[in-house]
């Protein structure tokens, strides 16, 4: 690995003689841009991830010096990738922002939104929800405008889960239906079609407004026929009609039964468990009332 750093390091050395000097012949920026790609790569070898980011970032500007912004925006992203193994994440989400405005004037919007994605994912992971929301539908956006819709819909459903993770239930519940009905037509996605009802439901029933719920489940199964008689259709009737009552226990039950047949993961069980913590705190109000 020394080995690799001090041929990286004299890489880096040549491409700046290079770029601070004469060409008598050939083109200066060219021959630098060799010599940093060189010095690069040695440094990823060494596993010098700052030295190796810092001449990505001196080769994405000899690409512009060569009006060359596909080569300079891969540059930038070599630069991201170099940052991620620290982790340095700002720095990362920077160099591909710029690979990304890079991509964005040459009309290579898919690359765009690839590392528009990368971007939402970083944030996802550091847990800025609100940031890998706006990110993921920067994403979607693009994605559905290259009518690369199966990705553009997985970055849509990323920005629900985060927005009723956030109590954003309406933004939620109008991604879930969206994508629900963009999905019908479609005989790979229509089978998804019953979850996604579900976690819009599921969304609704934490809006606390009843005859919204009820409305919400008679226009899913006019939008999806097959719906009325699936599990998660019975499940979301069963909460709805406990609900109603402001029956507590009826609402476990009911709970309890699904997760019996199917698994509940942590999103579905947080959003029960705020509806479910609503309906008692309506229970002990009308107690106190009685």
């Amino acid at each position: 690995m020394g080995d690799n750093r001090a041929k990286g390091a004299d890489f880096e050395k040549k491409a700046e003689k290079k770029l601070t000097g004469w060409a008598l012949f050939g083109n200066k920026y060219e021959d630098a841009a060799d010599l940093l790609e060189k010095a690069g790569n040695a440094y990823k070898l060494a596993k010098a991830w700052d030295e190796a980011a810092n001449v990505y970032i001196k080769l994405a500007e000899c690409h512009l010096k060569l009006d060359s912004k596909h080569e300079a925006a891969a540059a930038y992203v070599d630069a991201a990738n170099a940052y991620k193994k620290k982790p340095n994440s700002l720095e990362a989400v920077k160099m591909l922002n710029m690979a990304i405005q890079m991509f964005e004037d040459i009309g290579r919007l898919s690359m765009a939104a690839k590392h528009y994605k990368d971007i939402a994912d970083i944030y996802e992971t550091e847990e800025d929800f609100g940031k890998a929301m706006e990110y993921y539908e920067k994403a979607a956006d693009l994605y559905s405008g290259e009518n690369v819709e199966s990705t553009s819909n997985q970055c849509k459903l990323k920005v629900a889960q985060y927005a009723a993770q956030t109590e954003r239930y309406d933004r939620a519940i109008q991604i879930y239906e969206e994508v629900a009905k963009n999905s019908m037509n479609n005989n790979l996605l229509k089978y998804s079609v019953k979850g996604y009802l579900l976690n819009a439901g599921l969304c609704q029933i934490c809006g606390k407004d009843i005859v919204a719920v009820q409305n919400a489940l008679e226009s899913y199964q006019e939008l999806d026929p097959t719906f009325s008689g699936t599990r998660e259709c019975k499940f979301l009737q069963d909460l709805a009609a406990a609900i109603d009552e402001m029956d507590v226990v009826a609402f476990t039950d009911v709970v309890k039964e699904f997760d019996s047949m199917s698994r509940l993961d942590q999103w579905k069980t947080t959003l029960l468990l705020r509806a479910k913590n609503a309906l008692k705190t309506k229970e002990d109000v009308e107690d106190d009332l009685t």
